[in-house]
């Protein structure tokens, strides 16, 4: 199972419980990573690489 890092931006509004089901950590990871990686001939290449990254990114949370 893919560690998603929870919700990018969650809330604790019981009213906003919508919130909770949109972004998740790591595709706010991989986006923001897309820009480092940039776009190559292959976009699935370019995907999986940003996603990649977004990995990393959540293994080095967990290690703190």
């Amino acid at each position: 199972m893919i560690n998603d890092g929870g919700p990018a931006f969650p809330t604790m509004d019981p009213n906003e419980h919508y919130r909770l089901m949109g972004m998740t950590l790591r595709d706010y990871f991989a986006a923001a990573a897309i820009n480092e990686v940039g776009w190559h001939n292959d976009i699935n290449k370019s995907a999986a690489m940003a996603y990649a990254i977004a990995d990393a990114m959540l293994k080095a949370r967990e290690a703190k």
